[in-house]
């Protein structure tokens, strides 16, 4: 591809796609607009008029979804409706992993080989696919298949992720070959419903509506008790969400477990506006589903609670980045959204209250570090998701340099019954530090894998049992993710709570539990998070660039020949380098799980 700004056109389809999304193109490269002019700020955005720069992504993920990878034609049409300068946006377009800028095939189907399906169906997936379809990545009559990362569906394994150019994607789950190759040959597959093992439960909080309300129905959601919280919070005022929240000691659930009220008020207090909300739904860490459940089960609330978010804060526009692999949870959010707006709950006066509030839905395009909140601003900006050296905060420099509050999908939907019951009642159900019920992904060796929500502070034992895990015959368990540890059955009494998890050396990260049977194969566990590693490091610094490279050379080794004194030596050292001068918290866990593994004797004998 040419990284000079050409005269290349790009294809009728392609330029529809790219008009829906930016509107008319601007006349000319960089040159139309008085300078003056492009110099001066808006009061919505705090941004140049011209600079539509965060307007990139969304147009190449049109031109992906429309035709399937985005020409050197399209690249250069986007190029001159933005002024990006095309080297920069060819950059853009190749860090992430559903962008193609060479030509693929209209139909692709992402095969998930990661931990959580890897022993549950995914390996012989693969191997049928290579004897019925080809190898991998070789088009075949319009269709290729692709080994993936984890997928979100480790309760559904072995699953798959179809990119289908010019209609809708698709998630296959409890997939099989039949299944694979019938979306490869262009058949429809039909969305499974949303359910969970609790379902219908009495002592649900944030799950009680899931498989129960119906969730593309704002009526349905307001006859539940919808938006009775928004409506509190009005009353309570910003000031008096804030003392709630904080009354509450509600701590992020997204893995740093950072008390959201400390959030809240630096920005809410922060003079500069605007201010924004970002709503971080791009939940990647292998093993989570928790947040895809609640998006497509009970997208209004996480509406309503995003909302009570930007009243509290003074933020006037959210944004809400799902991960790109999530199809249906994107399509209910999207409607959600739009419905919400249409009533008067989003917009210029929502409610009739006199506050303005907004939500702008933004699809990540398949890079695991764009969870890290700094990489995920620089997305929405229009860069590399590459994560920004802190300090400056967001709370002070966040989005377009802006004060932001940034939260994941757990974090917030907490907020609707801390509004409506009050934080004190709220601090009441856990304990001391880990307030209010926590939701976990059970996945693995488990009778009845999903979300479970439990009171803070419930044992790791109690949890198992409750999916139907078999506690007696367990070889370890994988807490927090692929960027968590592994845990062996003499800790199956660990409470589940932040201060419990911290004085045992763990961490509770996202909310993975993973159960390894007896005949689990861990090594090839740890060899696949390695990999993983390797693989999603943005390679932006290079403790972590060549670190995660040199983990996986190392623990291969190590499982090869031997089990090598020096090799072990040499994965806690680089460990260490990585936690100590790694930009971001991939660097700081790569190593995480394999170092726990070898420090459990979970590797077993040499292969």
């Amino acid at each position: 591809m040419d990284l000079r700004f050409s005269d290349a056109e790009p294809t009728p389809d392609e330029r529809v796609a790219v008009d829906a999304v930016l509107g008319p193109p601007a006349s000319s490269w960089l040159g139309a607009t008085d300078r003056t002019a492009a110099d001066t700020r808006t009061a919505h955005t705090g941004r140049r008029v011209r600079d539509r720069r965060d307007e990139l992504l969304p147009a190449f993920d049109a031109v992906q979804s429309a035709v399937g990878w985005i020409s050197e034609g399209a690249l250069m049409y986007i190029c001159r409706h933005l002024s990006v300068p095309p080297a920069e946006a060819y950059g853009v377009a190749t860090f992430y992993a559903l962008l193609s800028v060479t030509e693929q095939p209209p139909r692709v189907l992402h095969v998930c080989d990661d931990v959580g399906c890897r022993g549950f169906g995914a390996n012989e997936l693969i191997a049928d696919l290579e004897q019925w379809v080809g190898p991998e990545d070789e088009p075949v009559d319009g269709a290729m298949w692709l080994r993936s990362p984890c997928l979100g569906q480790c309760d559904r394994a072995p699953a798959c992720y179809a990119q289908l150019a010019g209609t809708d994607d698709t998630t296959l789950v409890r997939a099989g070959v039949d299944d694979a190759t019938a979306v490869l040959a262009g058949a429809d597959v039909p969305p499974e419903s949303v359910a969970i093992p609790q379902q219908g439960d009495d002592g649900l909080r944030l799950l009680r509506r899931v498989g129960v309300v119906d969730p593309t129905d704002l009526d349905a959601y307001r006859a539940d008790g919808g938006y009775t919280a928004l409506r509190r919070a009005v009353e309570l005022g910003p000031e008096g969400v804030l003392r709630e929240l904080t009354d509450a000691n509600l701590r992020g659930r997204g893995g740093a477990a950072f008390p959201a009220s400390v959030k809240w008020k630096a920005v809410a207090n922060a003079p500069r506006r605007p201010k924004y909300l970002i709503c971080n739904a791009d939940e990647s860490e292998p093993g989570t589903f928790k947040d895809r459940v609640l998006m497509e089960g009970d997208p209004f609330a996480i509406i309503e609670s995003m909302t009570i978010a930007g009243f509290a804060i003074g933020a006037e526009q959210a944004y809400f980045y799902i991960r790109g692999e999530y199809p249906l949870a994107t399509t209910r959010m999207r409607h959600a959204i739009d419905q919400a707006r249409r009533r008067g709950f989003l917009g210029t006066d929502v409610m009739g209250t006199g506050f303005a509030f907004d939500i702008e839905l933004r699809r990540g395009q398949g890079a695991y570090i764009c969870g890290e909140e700094t990489a995920l601003m620089n997305s929405i900006e229009g860069y590399r998701g590459e994560p920004r050296n802190k300090p400056p905060f967001p709370t002070v420099a966040g989005l377009f340099g802006q004060p932001t509050v940034i939260n994941n999908v757990e974090t917030l939907i907490n907020v609707l019954a801390i509004v409506r019951d009050g934080g004190q009642a709220f601090a009441a159900i856990g304990t001391t530090d880990s307030t209010g019920t926590r939701l976990f992904c059970l996945s693995g060796a488990v009778v009845r894998p999903g979300v479970y929500e439990v009171d803070s502070g419930t044992t790791l034992r109690e949890l198992i049992i409750l999916a139907g895990g078999d506690v007696d015959a367990i070889t370890a368990v994988l807490l927090g993710g692929a960027a968590g540890a592994f845990v062996t059955a003499d800790q199956l009494d660990l409470p589940l709570s932040f201060e419990d998890a911290r004085e045992a050396g763990l961490g509770l990260g996202s909310g993975v539990v993973m159960v390894f049977g007896p005949d689990a194969d861990v090594a090839d566990a740890a060899r696949r998070i390695a990999r993983f590693f390797r693989d999603e490091s943005c390679g932006q610094c290079v403790p972590c660039r060549v670190g995660t490279v040199r983990v996986e050379e190392a623990l291969d080794r190590y499982l090869s020949n031997g089990h090598d004194d020096g090799d072990r030596t040499l994965i806690d050292e680089i460990d260490r380098v990585m936690k100590d001068a790694s930009i971001c918290g991939l660097g700081h866990t790569a190593g995480t799980a394999i170092r726990s593994a070898l420090d459990k004797g979970l590797l077993g004998d040499p292969t």
